[in-house]
């Protein structure tokens, strides 16, 4: 009898431990997904008296309502030399390291995203920075490796070491035009593999991202990293923006379309993916909520755990102050429910 019980406790304590060390792993893969949000206007909101607000109408510091709100992650823009306007400036290295810093002591995870450029940089505009405006394309070579490890080595004197680094923003056309054009993809190469040496020379654990624009539209993704192949390009991650707002559809006629893209990207490539860019309408709270928690969905669905995470642009960039309507922001400078989609 004794012999039975001891038995019987010796299972029960297997299936104890295995019940425990299986909660700690499946708490673990949770934690590692990204969920975050690029908060690159938050100095200026801040410098220029915007109050934060939490349900109840406590006012709180930005950084702890998002994470609040399951957040665990901070992206961050990087200008060569910005102005000092509003909408269109500010994001030097020294703020962005003082952002970086903040983020950090909250916890958060941070990535960075080089523009290369001294405003922004997308789809529609790749202006080089002024400085190097008539530089060579030896020169162009040099400013990118230098810039991004002036950068980083700022971040990493102040004790942050950023998880992922963007070489690019929205970059389906190429970057630095016109001598980083997709028009000439070799160029193109040239410039995204100096920028992945510099960020490895750093810390070569860091993972490196380059990004496009309509997550989506596999077609515009092939075309790109296929090119991307041939060229040679090194990175680590193949990021992802995807805002329905832009292409002028509700979310559920194409989120099917980014769930393929997503898995196709991992497995065409052998990548991990990561929707760096998300955002919905500010005022239609439940379907920005919604459209939200399918994409974090549809990323964790990516198989082998390639899919990283999900990043909300600009959540806290209020309308009333930005005139920018997919924020998760209320006129009241409340968070959007919208937001809880990343406590699910």
């Amino acid at each position: 009898m004794k012999k039975i019980l001891f038995s019987i406790g010796i299972l029960i304590t297997f299936a104890f431990s295995c019940s425990t060390t299986n909660t700690i792993v499946e708490k673990t893969k949770e934690n590692a997904f990204a969920k975050g949000a690029d908060v690159g206007w938050l100095p200026q909101m801040e410098a220029t008296g915007y109050q934060f607000y939490d349900a109840d109408g406590t006012k709180k510091d930005c950084l702890q309502l998002l994470k609040d709100r399951g957040i665990n992650t901070i992206r961050l823009r990087v200008w060569v030399n910005p102005s000092d306007d509003k909408a269109s400036g500010h994001c030097s290295k020294d703020e962005t390291v003082v952002m970086a810093v903040r983020a950090q002591k909250m916890g958060m995870r941070v990535m960075i995203d080089f523009h290369y450029s001294d405003s922004w940089a997308d789809p529609g505009k790749q202006n080089k920075p002024l400085e190097w405006r008539n530089h060579t394309f030896s020169e162009l070579l040099n400013d990118v490796y230098f810039h991004t490890d002036d950068v980083l080595n700022a971040l990493k004197k102040a004790g942050v070491t950023p998880e992922w680094v963007q070489v690019g923003n929205e970059i389906p056309g190429g970057m630095l035009w016109p001598e980083g054009s997709t028009d000439n993809f070799n160029q193109l190469a040239q410039l995204l593999n100096k920028g992945y040496d510099a960020v490895k020379a750093v810390d070569k654990n860091i993972k490196v991202i380059v990004h496009l624009d309509e997550g989506n539209n596999s077609k515009k993704f092939r075309w790109f990293f296929d090119n991307a192949k041939a060229n040679n390009v090194k990175y680590d991650v193949i990021g992802l923006s995807y805002y329905p707002f832009w292409i002028k559809t509700d979310y559920k006629e194409n989120i099917a379309d980014l769930a393929n893209n997503l898995n196709d990207m991992s497995a065409r490539y052998d990548k991990e993916v990561m929707v760096v860019e998300v955002g919905g309408v500010d005022t239609l709270e439940q379907n920005t909520h919604d459209m939200l928690a399918t994409v974090i969905k549809a990323v964790k669905a990516v198989p082998n755990n390639k899919g990283l995470g999900v990043i909300y642009w600009e959540p806290e960039g209020a309308k009333s102050w930005s005139h920018y309507e997919l924020s998760a922001w209320k006129s009241d400078g409340k968070p959007s429910m919208a937001l809880d989609a990343f406590k699910e």
